[in-house]
C-alpha cells in the first residue's frame, strides 16, 4: 500500500483549523468526488478530533451525465429539501473541487443546466452568503483530470496545489488586508491597457480579502462594483470551462454597468445562454484581482486561476452579499484577465502597473 502524501493530511487540519476553526458539538459537511478519497478520510478525522460531527457526501463519476441525460422533467424541476435540511442543520460546509472528467456536462443542453442551476440556486445561495448560520471553504485538491486541463503531469499538479494552498496565511493575510483598504478607500476604478479599457465605481461597497478562509488557496481581493456604473470594454485573455463547456476569447462592451455586445472565439452561443439567464446576468457581480505569489500558471480551473498574481476578473451575475450585493442573479461566472499590460488606476492614481503593485 502507497504511503499518503503527509501534505493531505496537512491541508486537512489546515482546513478545518484554520480556514473554519471548527468548534466542538457542530455538524460539518464535507462534500466532494470520488478523487478526493484521502483527503476526504482525513478531514472526517479532523473533525471527530475536534469534537464535532461529520456529514459526507460523496460525488461518484458518471451521476451527473447519466442525471442529464435521463432526469425527467418533474425530476428536474423538483427542489432538493433534503438536502437543503441538511445544510441548513449544518454550522459548516467544506466544498472539494475535484472532476474525473472537466468535460462530462459538453453534450448536455445548456438550457437543461441553466433551467436546474435557478432550481438549486437557494442552496449554492444560503452557502455562500448566510455567513451568520454557515460557514464554508471551497478547496482545491489534486486529481488526473485538473492535472489533465492544467497541462501538467500529475506529480507537477500536486506540487502546484499544495505550493499555493500550504503557506502562512496570516502573514500572507496582511498583505492582502493592506490592498483590500486600499480599494475600500477608493472609489472609481479604470482599467486601461493591452485588451481593456474600462471604468466603473466601487464607491460605498465592501472589499473583501481572501485569506483562505472561503476559498483555498485564497489570495484575491474582491468587490461589487456599482451595478449600473461599468462603461467601456474588455477582452479576457484565458478560457473559461462552465458545467463542461469551454468559453474562450471572450470580449464585453458595457453601457450603463449592462452588457450591450458580447463575443466570444469559442463557446459563443454557451456565452449567449448564460447573458440570458435572467434580467442581471448581463450585468457584473465582482470585480476580484488576483495576488497569490504561488500561482504563475493558468490552469483552466477557476479556484486557482482567480487568484493569479497580476490578473483581474470580473464575474457575470449575482454580486456576493458580504460586497454590499446590488445585483442578484441565478449565475456567478468569472473570467480572468491578464493585466501584464495594462494598468489599474483608482481615483487617477495607479496602484497597479503590468502586473506590478505601486501601494
Amino acid at each position: 500500500m502507497l504511503k499518503m502524501d503527509p501534505r493531505i493530511r496537512r491541508l486537512a487540519q489546515q482546513t478545518i483549523r484554520y480556514s473554519l476553526n471548527v468548534k466542538p458539538g457542530t455538524n460539518v459537511v464535507i462534500s466532494g468526488g470520488e478523487e478526493a478519497r484521502e483527503f476526504i478520510l482525513e478531514l472526517y478525522k479532523e473533525v471527530i478530533l475536534r469534537g464535532a460531527y461529520p456529514i459526507v457526501n460523496i460525488r461518484l463519476n458518471g451521476m451527473n451525465d447519466f442525471y442529464y441525460k435521463h432526469a425527467n422533467k418533474e425530476q428536474l424541476k423538483k427542489f432538493p429539501e433534503l438536502q437543503m435540511h441538511q445544510i441548513e442543520n449544518s454550522r459548516y460546509y467544506i466544498g472539494i473541487n475535484t472532476s474525473g472528467n472537466t468535460r462530462e456536462l459538453s453534450n448536455v443542453d445548456p438550457k437543461k443546466l441553466i433551467a436546474r442551476q435557478k432550481v438549486t440556486r437557494p442552496i449554492g445561495d444560503y452557502i455562500v452568503n448566510r455567513h451568520d448560520k454557515i460557514k464554508r471553504v471551497t478547496i482545491g485538491f489534486p486529481c488526473a483530470a485538473l492535472a489533465q486541463d492544467a497541462e501538467m503531469s500529475l506529480n507537477e499538479y500536486e506540487n502546484f496545489v499544495f505550493s499555493a494552498c500550504l503557506i502562512d496565511w496570516k502573514k500572507f493575510g496582511k498583505k492582502l488586508e493592506k490592498i483590500k483598504k486600499i480599494f475600500e478607500n477608493g472609489r472609481k476604478v479604470h482599467l486601461i491597457g493591452d485588451g481593456v479599457d474600462l471604468k466603473f465605481s466601487i464607491k460605498d461597497k465592501n472589499c473583501v480579502a481572501d485569506k483562505g478562509n472561503e476559498n483555498m488557496p485564497g489570495g484575491e481581493v474582491f468587490m461589487a462594483p456599482v451595478r449600473e456604473s461599468l462603461e467601456g470594454w474588455i477582452r479576457f485573455d484565458y478560457p473559461r470551462i462552465v458545467n463542461g463547456n469551454q468559453i474562450s476569447g471572450v470580449e464585453l462592451k458595457f453601457e450603463n454597468g449592462k452588457v450591450i455586445e458580447f463575443k466570444a472565439e469559442k463557446g459563443e452561443e454557451f456565452l449567449k445562454e448564460l447573458l440570458n439567464t435572467d434580467n442581471n446576468a448581463k450585468f457584473i457581480g465582482e470585480f476580484g484581482v488576483g495576488c497569490n505569489p504561488m500561482i504563475k500558471k493558468y490552469t483552466n480551473d477557476l479556484l486557482f486561476d482567480e487568484k493569479m498574481d497580476g490578473t483581474i476578473h470580473l464575474a457575470l451575475g449575482m454580486a456576493y452579499k458580504q460586497n454590499g450585493g446590488g445585483n442578484d442573479s441565478a449565475i456567478h461566472v468569472d473570467i480572468v484577465k491578464n493585466m501584464k499590460k495594462a494598468k489599474i488606476i483608482l481615483d487617477d492614481k495607479i496602484i497597479q502597473d503590468n502586473g506590478e503593485w505601486k501601494i
